[in-house]
């Protein structure tokens, strides 16, 4: 055999070889986008299947379908406000405290100051405003971080909540026509549904159907070419807090609306599950990329959760550690979905 004969008799099995590993790393690579998209959406159904087997009775009925989707609807609003600034990876710690505010002032203004219930409802609203323009203002303009500026103002809120209820409870003085608005149904659905399902559709048309998404969207990506392009990157930032402060605020007034009353620090609980929600979020349906539906997704997953570990009558110590380690996977997840994006 010549010389050229050997070496390409030599050279076919090497050729094949290495076809089949470029083979495999496109299967490797095929599973591993695959489960970085839909791998949450697994676990969602794995999780409703093994609560429903564990608690036939109780857990796959309408009746539990909507208890979860009533107790998720203020989770909803805050996280998919939150989802907004995180968009521009800008980071707000401030909105427990702010539902705490929000609610607080307009059962005292309605309690103790007999105000109407919808002017005591817009006080809450502007106060929501004014927070966010502050928090936008001190982070967008004057370059402060977003971390430190909004976990400064939280304790600022707090400070002021308590300022507003003398850290009381106040259940005398809340007008019915207020209370209605977070005990009401509409169409056999808690009204708080319908406001977080309206809420999640007006931010999801902004983030991805509007301009002002885009450039949302292409600041949280590279601030630096976004601002040669033209974009106001100070004024958008800013309205992205004014809209996570406003969405806790309308939870502040939907929490004390449903409760009828007012109890000191009410949105603390909401601060870890509303990050645990949103970085879940970025895995599912654009993975790497915070966005309204996968934050519906990662909301309504933490849920079911909740009520089916409630169900299963454990501690609630259980409930908090599965929580924590819930956000602690969801981070990691968000950066797998980054590096297969």
């Amino acid at each position: 055999m010549s010389p050229t004969a050997s070496q390409a008799s030599d050279a076919e099995p090497a050729e094949g070889a290495a076809a089949a590993a470029a083979r495999r790393r496109e299967l490797t690579d095929r599973l591993y986008t695959i489960l970085a998209r839909y791998g949450l959406l697994v676990a969602f159904a794995v999780m409703i299947l093994a609560f429903s087997l564990a608690k036939p009775d109780a857990f796959p009925t309408w009746d539990n379908a909507k208890s979860i989707l009533t107790a998720a609807a203020p989770a909803l609003i805050v996280a998919a406000g939150l989802t907004v600034p995180l968009v521009m990876q800008d980071f707000d710690l401030s909105f427990g405290s702010m539902i705490g505010l929000a609610g607080g002032a307009a059962v005292v203004l309605m309690a103790d100051h007999s105000w109407a219930w919808p002017a005591a409802a817009i006080v809450a609203l502007l106060l929501g405003l004014a927070v966010g323009f502050a928090n936008g203002f001190l982070i967008a303009y004057l370059g402060g971080s977003s971390f430190i500026i909004t976990l400064a103002m939280g304790t600022v809120l707090v400070g002021l909540e308590y300022v507003f209820t003398d850290q009381k409870t106040i259940f005398a003085g809340v007008a019915e026509g207020y209370v209605k608005i977070g005990q009401g149904e509409f169409l056999g659905l808690n009204n708080q549904i319908w406001i977080a399902a309206g809420i999640a559709l007006i931010l999801w048309v902004l983030l991805d159907k509007s301009e002002l998404g885009r450039y949302m969207y292409a600041i949280g990506g590279n601030p630096e070419a976004a601002r040669l392009s033209g974009v106001r990157i100070r004024r958008i930032r800013l309205i992205g807090f004014v809209i996570m402060a406003v969405s806790a605020a309308i939870v502040g007034i939907l929490l004390t609306a449903q409760a009828a009353s007012s109890v000191p620090n009410t949105g603390v609980p909401y601060l870890l599950p509303a990050f645990a929600a949103v970085f879940l979020g970025s895995a599912v349906f654009r993975p790497g990329e915070f966005n309204i539906p996968g934050t519906v997704v990662g909301v309504l997953f933490l849920g079911v959760i909740q009520t089916g570990l409630t169900m299963l009558q454990l501690q609630t110590y259980v409930v908090n550690l599965v929580q924590g380690a819930i956000l602690i996977v969801a981070v990691l997840v968000s950066q797998l979905g980054q590096r297969t994006a």
